[in-house]
């Protein structure tokens, strides 16, 4: 690791401690008190507490005492909510690989990213590894472009590139793009055909809690191969169960 890098990586452990710090402190801190309690120089901890207010993941008041901002807050409020959309999903997802026997996703948007935070693999495993965490193309991937068809500002963003030719078959022009998510928006669900990897096709299928907000999204990874008009409907039927299940799980009703 160079010395960047390792001083990268200080700097990043810094803003959480610190942020953990005021997280455990209503009443706020001062500058002296923040830096006396992690040892910081007096001046590096009133220039790091400066860029966490300016990143909104910090407050300060009349008083000069810093507490934690509203920015950090949601990030707080998201990671819980995806901890319990993932321990819920678990059992589902483990069902519809043995069903199916292809890899199955989880896949979850933080901020402008999307991307899997589960994955069981099927019987019929592929050698493809897609990392968990990794961020995934908004324009190439069926969770990417489901969360991006039925969010506006991330749809607006994906339309606005890059979008880079991953195989043939990726959709590069905007104009297609668009239409392939007015699609997605009618039909609540998304497909990737081979528009990621050459022989790889994708499904996903929206998650949504009980205020009808779309929180997660199952995706099947399967071969090509495997896939016909009348596999594809199958497979999406038994998606769509599956995110169903886990819908009511968190409390949204279904009439379906």
């Amino acid at each position: 690791m160079t010395a960047a890098s390792e001083e990268s990586k200080d700097r990043l452990s810094r803003i959480f401690e610190v942020l953990e710090l005021l997280a455990g402190q209503s009443d706020g801190m001062t500058v002296t008190q923040v830096s006396k309690a992690v040892g910081m120089p007096l001046s590096s901890t009133h220039n790091l507490l400066q860029r966490l207010v300016s990143a909104e993941a910090a407050v300060v008041t009349e008083d000069l005492r810093y507490t934690v901002g509203g920015r950090a807050v949601r990030y707080g409020i998201r990671i819980m909510e995806a901890l319990q959309v993932r321990s819920v999903a678990r059992r589902h997802l483990q069902d519809l690989a043995r069903a199916l026997g292809e890899d199955v996703y989880l896949a979850e948007r933080f901020g402008n990213r999307v991307t899997y935070t589960d994955r069981v693999v099927g019987p019929r495993a592929m050698a493809l590894d897609i990392r968990l965490g990794q961020r995934l193309y908004l324009h190439a991937t069926s969770v990417g472009k489901l969360f991006a068809a039925l969010d506006p500002g991330l749809g607006a963003e994906a339309l606005a590139g890059p979008l880079p030719q991953l195989t043939p078959a990726t959709l590069v022009d905007p104009a297609a793009l668009g239409a392939e998510f007015d699609r997605i928006r009618e039909q609540d669900y998304a497909v990737s055909d081979q528009e990621s990897y050459v022989g790889i096709v994708g499904i996903a299928v929206p998650v949504r809690d009980a205020g009808d907000r779309v929180v997660a999204a199952i995706h099947l990874s399967a071969l090509e191969a495997h896939r016909s008009p009348v596999q594809q409907l199958a497979w999406l039927e038994e998606i769509r169960a599956a995110a169903a299940q886990v819908e009511r799980s968190l409390g949204r009703f279904n009439p379906d």
